[in-house]
This record gives C-alpha cells, structure tokens and sequence, in this order.
C-alpha cells in the first residue's frame, strides 16, 4: 500500500494548508489563497515508487467542496500531469511568506521577523508536538465549560396516545384499549399523581416499592464479589434464582433507600466490610463445598473487567487523567477497522474512518473512550467487554491468549509500562532488587517472594543484555506512544525495565480481584 511522505503546492491559504489533503474525514483541505486566479499545482510524493508493469491505469478520486461533490479520472500509468501547472513547485511545504524571512540575513531581520520564525518553527517542530496537542486539549476544554451546548429533552405531547392490545400483536388489528397503570400484585401509583412519566419514576423509588433498591444494590454487590446475592442479576421475577443471604439484601436495600440513594455510601459500607476483606484463599474442603463461594466463606477471586484493567494500568504508569466530565476521545487503534464495516458519513457514528485523539485524550478514563456500537475498542473487546448493541447486565468473563497478546503489544499498554519503567527508575532506588520490589508494591500492592525476586531479577538482566547489542530496538520499544520519554535515561536500561514493567501487568494478580 503506498502512502504519501510529502505534499507540496505552489500556494496555500492560510486556514486551509495543503496537510489538509490528508484528512481521511473530509473535513477539511488544501486551497490556494483567494487572491490566486491562476492556475495552481499541487504535488504529491509518496513513500516509494509506483511500479506500473502490473497494471495500466491510475484512478484519481478528487472531493471538492466540503466532500458535496466527487470526480474521478482515470489515468495511463505514468501520466503524472494531472492538471496543467502555472505555478512553480519548489519542493517544499513553507510557506512563501516565511520564505522571504529566511532570505533575510539573521542580522538584518525586524524583530517582527524573527518572533514569526519561531511562531511558525514552534509549529511544525517534533519536539513541540505534544505541547500543541495539550494546547488544543485546553482550547476543547474551556469551550466545553464556557460555549452553550443544546440538549435533548422531553417534550410532552398535549394529548395522550391512546393505547390498544394488538391481536396477535399485528399493529393495524387493535383490540382492547388500556390505561397507564402498574402491575396489580405491586403497589399502586398514588391516586394524586397522574399517570405520567414523573408519576412512573416516584413510584419506581417510593419506600413501599422494595424492588429497584433491591437490584441496584445486588447490581453493587456483583460487580464487588463476581457475582449477586441474587445469581441472576437480570432476573428478579419467579424463573431467577432466589437470594442466598435475603435478610442481607433487605437491609442493603433499605440502607440504600434511607441515605439518599447514595452510592458512595452503599460501596463504602461494602468495601469496609469484614466479608468484602477477606483473603480470597481457602481450605480444598471449603472450595470443594462451595465452589462458587455462595456461602461467602472467602474473599470473591475474578478476572477484572476491560475498563478497569486499562485504567489501573495507566494509573500505576502515571499516564492516567482523572479528570471527571468532558466529551468522549479516541485513543489507540488500529488503523482500518472502522473502514471494515462503516460507510460513509458526516458523524462519529456513521463516520466510515477513525480519527485518533492526541495529548490527554488517549489517556482519560475508560468511561470517555467513543463506543461504536458495530466496532467496540478492540483491546476492551478482547477482555469481554459488550458490543452494546443489546442490552447486557452480566458481562461474560473468559481467559484467552489474547489477552496477553493486548497486554504485551497493545501500544496502550506498551506505552504505559515504559512510562512505568520511568517511574521504577526514578522512584525505586539504586538497586535492583529495590526497583523490584517498589514495582510489586506500586501494582500489585505487596513485596515479592523471594522466588519472585529472583525470577525478576534474571530477566531483567537478560533483557539489559539483549538491548545492550541491540540499542536500535531499545529506542524502538521506548518510542511506543505518544508520550515524551525520558531522553536523560539509559536507553538499554529503561527498555529492559519497559520489559519488566509489562511483565507485570500480564500477571494473572494484576488483572484480577482476589
């Protein structure tokens, strides 16, 4: 697949520079100055040359005017002048004005001059890229906080629909007409309130109605043990599985209910709990009995879910943003997969390419990240995480090779084990057997077995070996990412800790509760 190295075009306008061919969303685009009448050209080098033995023509497909219309031309193979060319194509991308400048001897220059220089370097220099990025982060976000947003809401209708059962549910056989109401067995919507949406959502959280306490709080208590005082969680009705513990789930629910529906209460009441911190290992007769820890002998043992699992390795690397609300990004992924099974479109949803976020945006919280229904993340995908083209309670929760291909590759987590090798370097001492354990203590929240040590210690060394023969793949490992790495440390050694630090994240302990 050829790909473009360079884009150069004999003027262009300010607010629409000739980089802006390259946006696969169409948004936006090259254009000459609107002062230039005559013709224009625009040159387009790629990586390697085109081999044209194999094939007789070229098809160029041109988009004009914020991509309402489209041409096509189809050309001999080696037929390079597209259009004629009036303009002179120097071979390279400054723009003219700056060009002027630089013909200027240093000395010479106002001081107008050289401030635009170092604009204009502050621009396009490597270096700066990340403090760009951040800039544009900070722009987004004040507009967010500062700029007024319209938002969906309600609109009532002057006169109800009337409402009828279908015969044999067939939309044009209408039988008998129905009020709004709630099933008899439950209690009744106060005789007051009209049958309406609010009416609907005070009876949902009215005392005298037990049951949306009762799954909220069984939903907390599944997503802290692996599992329900009700084992199924998205069935309360007579098929589903009666409560291990009721009395207990009563009291959660009506603990609930009296604090305001206050989650962080109900979670800090769990999370303190002596059943909550118990060790997740027992006796073979306990496991044999009660495989399934029904009886809360033990402390709950399960894999985490997608989300968590990025976000604790990005906190333990440093990378994390804990920053609460904002609009949703887009982090790592790998290229084309939105192509595979989108079409085109002018919205992120109906959007056919993925455009990648840059700055602090890759590194939000997993609650930020954009869900295409068609094309989940992928490395949240690997670990279970639903498509969310139906609704789903309980997430499936399976161990494959898979991920620990993610863990070890994905530039995600690559990433975040260089930065946590930074981190191992600069904050574990001098020896190695320090770094090793601070590394322990950081992820996993205890020191290493001797054996562990050990076993950290001869990889380490080996890998320090490995990259000392091979520097050029040490800078490759630590130039994963977009984040600026540390320059100041040896490349050999913060790679081989890179290697350390992604061991550890792919231990089954970090990866799971218990």
């Amino acid at each position: 697949m050829l790909k473009v190295a360079r884009l150069t075009a004999s003027a262009s306008h300010p607010d629409y520079p000739v980089e802006g061919c390259l946006d696969p969303r169409d948004h936006t685009g090259w254009s000459p100055a609107p002062q230039n009448q005559s013709q224009q050209n625009l040159t387009v080098t790629f990586d390697r040359p085109y081999a044209t033995k194999d094939a007789s023509y070229l098809t160029v497909m041109l988009v004009w005017g914020d991509g309402k219309f489209r041409y096509g031309q189809r050309l001999m193979a080696g037929d390079y002048k597209i259009f004629g060319i009036s303009g002179v194509d120097d071979g390279t991308n400054i723009p003219v004005e700056i060009q002027k400048i630089l013909s200027v001897p240093r000395h010479d220059r106002a001081e107008r001059q050289t401030t635009a220089l170092q604009l204009y370097y502050s621009q396009i220099a490597p270096e700066f890229k990340n403090l760009w990025y951040q800039l544009e982060n900070l722009k987004e976000r004040r507009q967010m906080l500062t700029d007024e947003f319209e938002t969906m809401v309600m609109n009532k209708a002057t006169k109800p629909r009337e409402t009828y059962i279908l015969d044999r549910g067939q939309y044009d056989q209408p039988t008998v007409k129905v009020s709004t109401g709630v099933p008899g067995f439950l209690p009744g919507v106060p005789e007051q309130n009209p049958g309406n949406r609010l009416a609907l959502a005070e009876w949902l959280t009215a005392r005298e109605n037990p049951l949306t306490t009762r799954v909220a709080v069984n939903r907390f208590w599944e997503m802290l043990f692996g599992q329900g005082i009700v084992s199924t969680t998205a069935d309360f009705g007579s098929q589903g599985d009666p409560p291990t513990h009721p009395q207990l789930l009563d009291w959660l629910a009506v603990e609930f209910y009296e604090q305001g529906w206050d989650v962080k209460h109900i979670l800090r009441k769990i999370l303190l709990s002596a059943t909550y911190q118990q060790s997740s290992e027992g006796t073979p007769e306990l496991w044999k009995d009660d495989p399934q820890n029904r009886l809360l002998a033990r402390g709950a043992r399960f894999r985490l879910q997608a989300e968590v699992i990025r976000d604790a390795t990005l906190d333990v690397s440093g990378l994390l943003v804990e920053r609460v609300g904002g609009a949703s990004v887009n982090p790592y992924q790998p290229e084309g997969l939105w192509r595979e099974v989108s079409h085109y479109g002018s919205s992120p949803a109906t959007a056919q390419v993925f455009v990648q976020d840059h700055g602090e945006k890759l590194y939000r919280r997993s609650m930020y990240t954009y869900w295409k229904r068609t094309v989940p993340p992928p490395n949240m995908q690997t670990f279970d995480a639903p498509n969310r083209e139906v609704c789903l309670v309980s997430r499936a929760r399976t161990n494959t090779p898979l991920q620990s291909l993610v863990l070890l590759n994905d530039v995600q987590f690559v990433e975040a084990s260089r930065n946590y090798a930074e981190r191992i370097i600069k904050e574990g001492g001098d020896e190695i057997d320090s770094r090793i354990r601070f590394a322990y203590e950081e992820a996993l929240g205890r020191a290493p077995e001797e054996w562990e040590l050990k076993t950290v210690r001869a990889a380490y060394q080996r890998e320090l070996k490995n990259y000392q023969a091979n520097e050029g793949a040490a800078v490759a490992l630590l130039n994963q990412g977009e984040s600026q790495r540390d320059q100041g440390l040896p490349v050999a050694e913060a790679a081989a800790w890179t290697t350390v630090a992604s061991m550890i994240f792919n231990t089954y302990e970090f990866i799971t509760r218990g």
